[in-house]
């Protein structure tokens, strides 16, 4: 059944009921692995697929995932009646929040707010203080973030004024989320997690109903996922974890590597396998990223190898100034796109698009740019889509409230009384549609937006996609989990595998990803690794981690660009993969690098 595993991938998919941490290095086959295994426990184990809980960071690998173990099972006509429960972090706690909101003063049919909706609670809270510039709603709501993801609690913010006033602040946002029937995102997790740890009895129940757990991208687990899963597993210790810690990037949305680092203290009994056949780059990528990032010294080791071609060593390119750079590039990114090749040009920062896309504009060529404005980030829709969180859920002020702010008080007002009879007796695109006639919003479009067309499209989309839907709130619900974790908070458009042409897109982004062609442009010290990790040991391994992640994005080809002072982690490479292009030698004293 499982003929296109390479031994170890056998071994981790074929092992016992141990906990069990699989190390893939970067185009090992992990998704491939993971998913066989969850066929495996089906097909030959005898689990029931209701009991196996098989957790992503988005909803496109959870589709993936899906699709290949039905794949599999189908293959060899192995037919279910039932699901795992395959989906992220978050919609599997708004899954669990659905059966017990209650136990929060909830309802069913509660809210999700997104970051704008908190934004807004907080600078209405705030208000009421007498504070100076500098203490914004975004800081409080990072601060909120972080209560909630660091599981802290009232003891952490006493001892000064300021520390006492942020908890003030947060205990009145709790209070204001209660009385709107919402959670935030963070909730979806803590929430869980505070009620497992509170009622033994309830944890229980949710442990026999999952029986088999699996984690995709375990190493970006932040402490509340980390104990969402170390509580459901506690009673079974059957858990399968896969992951990479050398391609953990996400410390800034509170992910902590030691959780995969620390696997094994937290299961005595865990078993861990390395997947280190790497099937997507040529040898010299995979010698050179490898030898960068063994710098770093906190790492589960692997030796990363391939049987594939040796392929072209890594090109290290100087230029004089940040539009040389793009000017070059763009060319040579050109050059290979129109022989049908994929190529990525990926940066640090995303102000470092601005020279690369005036050159691709002023050449006509075409690219795609990825991070930028999403479909439910257009104004059409966030409107759309709060008239129907209202009208479902009465209590969500922050819907109400962007109504008001769109059409005025007067024209919210005269709608109010009728949303909620409208859910009660419609489906979503009905809704919707209600909606429309009754604010005559595309006349509204036509007199405030200067791209009528375009917004009239956007909206026939979400027509369409509502349409799939006959329960509004679950319609709500997909909507708000919309992968929000691919982009830090920014939903990201799908990028065809395979598909030829120019992308540029932040490193981040780029995660996950893999292109025939990669060009990393501002390899510079203070860009990459970012001024602010000079400091501190582990920034700096996290912005070598992210170096490594943009350099195993490549299959054939990788182009390395700098102007100014070249970056430290051009030093790491193994100079026998490197081929440097430039007027002056990479290890010229002159350059005054320090790279102790």
């Amino acid at each position: 059944m499982f003929s296109e595993l390479n031994d170890k991938q056998r071994q981790a998919v074929e092992a016992g009921d141990e906990p069990l941490l699989i190390v893939a290095g970067a185009g090992s086959g992990k998704t491939k692995t993971l998913t066989a295994r969850l066929a495996y426990l089906i097909a030959r184990r005898g689990v029931k697929p209701e009991s196996i809980l098989a957790i992503t960071f988005t909803n496109k690998a959870a589709h993936e995932m899906k699709d290949r173990a039905l794949a599999l099972l189908h293959q060899h006509h192995i037919t279910t009646t039932t699901e795992p429960f395959l989906g992220t972090f978050h919609s599997f706690g708004a899954w669990i929040l659905r059966r017990e909101a209650h136990r929060f003063n909830r309802t069913a049919d509660f809210s999700i707010f997104d970051d704008d909706d908190s934004q807004r609670i907080i600078k209405g809270i705030v208000k009421d203080f007498d504070l100076g510039k500098e203490k914004t709603p975004a800081l409080f709501r990072k601060e909120i973030s972080r209560i909630k993801n660091e599981f802290l609690s009232s003891d952490a913010y006493q001892g000064s004024d300021d520390r006492e006033l942020m908890w003030e602040i947060y205990e009145r946002y709790e209070r204001a989320l209660e009385k709107n029937n919402a959670f935030d995102f963070d909730d979806l997790i803590e929430k869980p997690v505070r009620l497992f740890r509170s009622h033994a009895d309830i944890l229980s129940a949710y442990q026999k109903r999952f029986t088999h757990i699996l984690v995709d991208e375990y190493q970006d687990v932040n402490m509340a996922q980390y104990w969402l899963i170390r509580l459901l597993a506690g009673d079974h210790h059957r858990v399968t974890v896969v992951g990479d810690d050398a391609q953990s990037i996400y410390k800034f949305r509170f992910s902590d590597f030691r959780n995969f680092l620390n696997f094994e203290k937290d299961w005595s009994d865990a078993r861990v396998l390395l997947l280190e056949q790497n099937y997507r780059s040529t040898k010299y990528i995979i010698q050179s990223s490898s030898g960068l990032i063994s710098q770093n010294e906190f790492q589960k080791k692997k030796e990363l190898w391939t049987d594939n071609h040796e392929g072209e060593k890594v090109l290290v390119v100087e230029h004089d100034e940040e539009f040389g750079q793009a000017d070059y590039v763009v060319q040579e990114a050109q050059k290979r796109a129109v022989l049908g090749k994929r190529v990525g040009i990926l940066y640090r920062t995303n102000a470092q698009s601005r020279a690369l896309e005036q050159v691709l504009l002023e050449y006509d060529i075409s690219y795609e740019l990825f991070g930028a404005l999403s479909f439910y980030e257009r104004r059409e829709i966030k409107d759309i889509v709060a008239a129907v969180r209202f009208a479902v859920n009465p209590q969500d002020s922050m819907s109400y409230g962007r109504l008001e702010k769109s059409f005025g008080k007067r024209r919210a007002a005269s709608v109010r009384e009728t949303l909620p009879v409208w859910a009660k007796e419609k489906k979503p695109h009905e809704i919707i549609a209600s909606f429309m006639a009754a604010m005559d919003f595309e006349n509204y479009l036509k007199q405030h937006t200067d791209n009528f067309a375009e917004r009239m499209e956007n909206i026939a989309e979400l027509i369409y996609f509502a349409q799939q839907f006959n329960s509004t709130s679950e319609f709500v619900e997909k909507i708000s989990l919309a992968d929000t974790f691919e982009s830090g908070g920014r939903k990201k458009r799908h990028i065809h595998e395979g598909k030829a042409g120019i992308f540029l897109m932040t490193i981040h982004l780029a995660k996950g990803l893999e292109f025939d062609a990669v060009f990393v442009v501002g390899v510079n010290e203070g860009i990459l690794p970012h001024q602010r990790s000079l400091f501190s040991q582990e920034d700096l391994e996290e912005e070598r981690r992210l170096m490594y992640v943009a350099m195993t994005r490549a299959r054939e080809e990788l182009v390395l660009n700098f102007y100014q002072v070249p970056s430290r982690f051009l030093y790491e490479i193994p100079p026998e993969t490197v081929y440097f292009k430039g007027e002056r030698r990479l290890d010229d004293e002159e350059r005054y690098i320090e790279i102790d």
